[in-house]
């Protein structure tokens, strides 16, 4: 039997960066996934606060040199990969020197998120779905891990709705306690207009604020799981009406056979709402 096939894609994840629950958690289930017997892909941004020559990172010359248009603007896309020995697996990083030399992740030092960070999540998810086409890997379930990757849901049900590489593809979000304070870009819809976004979606997200753009992004989800008891008392509201397979928050000792079980019915689609 075919292995069933697992893409994460995360905002950070360790060893690469300073932990966090987003880059712990993310390695954790990752590896557990792989554990389970599931083919695993793992996607996040190369930031340039990441020790390339520390970590080993190399760019893959053959996936590199695509070009990625946002907002009228062409910007190259450049691909590494690097290892996790303890894990047993590899990552790849999505790199491009307008978006991701800074030092700073999401935000400055005094805690500013960057002006352009909507355009830097459309650059990354874009660069990790057109690699997949590369490698020519099709996710069975792609597993979404931080805000920033959450457009991910948009582009999959939207922009690639009709490429036959992720015709079958579902999208599982994995809601987490960040967030964002500053509103992303008010011109989003636009530079989703601009990508064939229909006017369900750009009116939508108008206002660019957290709840909102979360709430989009669960829109077009086929699953959610937590990561973690949510504190928010909107984005627990928001959780709570969602009419989508969930799997609530549970200790780490269970994690790995829980999440294996949930992307498996996720994938056969043999999960009942509640």
């Amino acid at each position: 039997m075919e292995k069933k096939r697992v893409l994460f894609v995360s905002q950070e994840i360790s060893p690469f960066l300073t932990k966090s629950n987003i880059a712990n958690t993310s390695l954790r289930i990752a590896q557990s996934t792989q554990e389970e017997g599931k083919e695993i892909r793992v996607f996040t941004p190369r930031y340039g606060s990441i020790n390339e020559r520390r970590h080993q990172l190399h760019e893959v010359i053959r996936l590199s040199g695509l070009n990625i248009s946002i907002d009228d603007q062409d910007h190259p896309l450049i691909i590494k990969v690097a290892s996790v020995a303890a894990a047993k697996m590899q990552v790849y990083f999505i790199d491009n020197d307008d978006f991701f030399r800074r030092k700073d992740s999401l935000s400055n030092e005094d805690g500013v998120s960057f002006k352009d960070n909507d355009e830097r999540s459309i650059f990354f998810v874009r660069g990790v779905l057109e690699t997949l086409k590369k490698l020519g890997w099709q996710p069975d379930v792609i597993h979404c891990h931080g805000w920033f990757t959450g457009i991910m849901a948009l582009y999959i049900k939207h922009f690639y709705k009709k490429d036959p590489h992720f015709k079958e593809t579902k999208i599982v979000y994995h809601l987490y306690n960040d967030s964002f304070t500053d509103m992303l870009d008010l011109r989003l819809p636009q530079k989703l207009a601009f990508d064939g976004f229909p006017k369900s979606v750009t009116d939508a997200i108008k206002k660019p604020d957290f709840e909102t753009f979360t709430q989009l992004i669960l829109n077009h989800c086929d699953g959610a799981t937590l990561a973690e008891p949510l504190n928010n008392p909107k984005l627990k509201k928001i959780y709570s009406e969602l009419n989508i397979p969930k799997l609530e928050y549970i200790e780490e000792a269970d994690q790995s056979k829980a999440f294996s079980a949930f992307f498996n019915g996720i994938i056969d689609d043999t999960l009942v709402v509640k």
